[in-house]
C-alpha cells in the first residue's frame, strides 16, 4: 500500500521553513501552550512524577522542548524532528537562553539534547520515556495506529502521552476553493477525532481524553495564506499532489471560488478571507507491561522470554 504522504517532501518543506518558521507560527505556538497546560496536573504533589526521560517529538524550532527542559530541568530532555535545520534552530534557541553555555557542574543550565529521526521509526529504547510530547506533528502520519503503537513501545508503564494534531476541517476554505479549479489535491487531509480515539485505543493506551478546539484566522487574499503557508512548511505533500506549478489560470480560478467567503468591511477596512484551522488534542497513559497491542488488526502480547517456564524431562 502506498503511503498518502510524500515523506521527502515533508522533510524538505520543513527544512525550507526553518529559518522563518517563527514569523507566521502564532498559531502553532498558542496550541503548544494549550496542550502544556495539560502537563500542570504533572506538578501536583500527589502525583509527583519528575520524569528521567521526555521527548517531544516534531519539536521544530525547540520551543516546546526548551520549556519541558525548563519545566523539568533533572530530566534528559530529547527534541526529535525529521528536519535537521529545525534542530539547528533549536540549539541555537537552546544558547540564547541564560545559563546554557556554562557546564552542568559550574550550575548551567541544561538544554535538549537533538535528534534528527522519523516520528515513525522512533530511534529509542523500549520503556524509556515517562512522557511523550508532540505538539501539531501526526497530521503528516498517515498510519496513526503503527506511530501509536512505537509510542507506546518507547513509553514506560504509565509513562503519559499529550499529543496535538489538525483535523479534517483543517482549511476546508481553501481545499474547497482549489476543488474548482483543479481535480488535483492541493490540502492534504487529516484524521478525525474519533479515528485518533480509536487509533489510541487500538494501540493499547489507557484513559485517552480528547479535546477539540476551532480557529479561523482571516487574510487579505488567497496569495497571502498561500505565502503563510510556505513559511510554515505546511505545503501540500500528498503522494497525489500535481508536481508542477498551479499554474496562473488554475489560481485565479481557485482565487474567484474563494472570493465568495470574504467577510463584510469591518471598521471602513477591506473584508478579509477565512482561515479554519481544526485542532485535535489527546492525552493519555502508557498501559502495564503485558497489555495487548493491535498491530494489522490482531492483538500482540510481548512477553519477556525469562517469565516463559521450562518443563525438563
Amino acid at each position: 500500500m502506498s503511503d498518502l504522504f510524500d515523506h521527502r517532501q515533508v522533510r524538505r518543506a520543513f527544512s525550507r521553513s526553518a529559518g522563518h518558521y517563527d514569523e507566521a507560527a502564532a498559531l502553532q505556538r498558542e496550541v503548544g501552550a494549550r496542550l502544556m497546560e495539560a502537563l500542570d496536573y504533572l506538578d501536583d504533589p500527589s502525583v509527583a512524577l519528575q520524569p528521567d526521560c521526555v521527548v517531544d517529538v516534531g519539536c521544530g524550532p525547540g520551543h516546546a522542548a526548551i520549556a519541558l527542559q525548563q519545566r523539568w530541568p533533572k530530566a534528559r530532555v530529547v527534541a526529535l524532528d525529521l528536519a535537521l535545520p529545525m534542530l539547528q534552530a533549536t540549539r541555537a534557541n537552546a544558547a540564547a537562553l541564560p545559563g546554557t553555555r556554562r557546564p552542568r557542574w559550574l550550575g548551567g543550565a541544561a538544554a535538549p539534547v537533538a535528534l534528527c529521526a522519523d516520528a515513525r521509526a522512533l530511534p529509542l529504547a523500549d520503556a524509556s520515556v515517562d512522557v511523550l510530547f508532540s505538539n501539531l506533528c501526526l497530521q503528516w502520519v498517515e498510519d496513526l495506529p503503527a506511530v501509536f503503537a512505537g509510542f507506546r513501545r518507547v513509553l514506560r508503564p504509565g509513562g503519559r502521552l499529550l499529543v496535538s494534531t489538525f483535523g479534517p476541517d483543517t482549511l476546508f476554505e481553501l481545499r474547497g476553493a482549489f476543488a474548482e479549479a483543479d481535480e488535483a489535491p492541493h490540502v492534504s487531509l487529516f484524521p478525525s477525532i474519533a479515528q485518533f480515539g480509536d487509533a489510541l485505543v487500538a494501540a493499547g493506551f489507557r484513559d485517552p481524553v480528547l479535546d477539540r478546539d476551532e480557529f479561523t484566522h482571516r487574510h487579505d487574499s488567497l496569495a497571502a495564506l498561500m505565502r503563510e503557508l510556505r513559511t510554515l512548511g505546511a505545503t501540500n505533500a500528498m503522494a497525489g499532489r500535481r508536481r508542477g506549478f498551479t499554474g496562473r489560470a488554475r489560481f485565479a480560478r481557485a482565487e474567484q471560488a474563494y472570493e465568495v467567503l470574504r467577510g463584510p468591511p469591518v471598521d471602513g477596512h477591506p473584508g478579509r478571507l477565512p482561515a479554519t484551522w481544526e485542532v485535535i488534542y489527546a492525552q493519555a497513559w502508557a498501559p502495564p507491561p503485558g497489555a495487548p497491542i493491535r498491530m494489522g488488526g490482531i492483538d500482540e502480547v510481548q512477553v519477556p522470554v525469562s517469565s516463559i517456564p521450562i518443563r525438563r524431562r
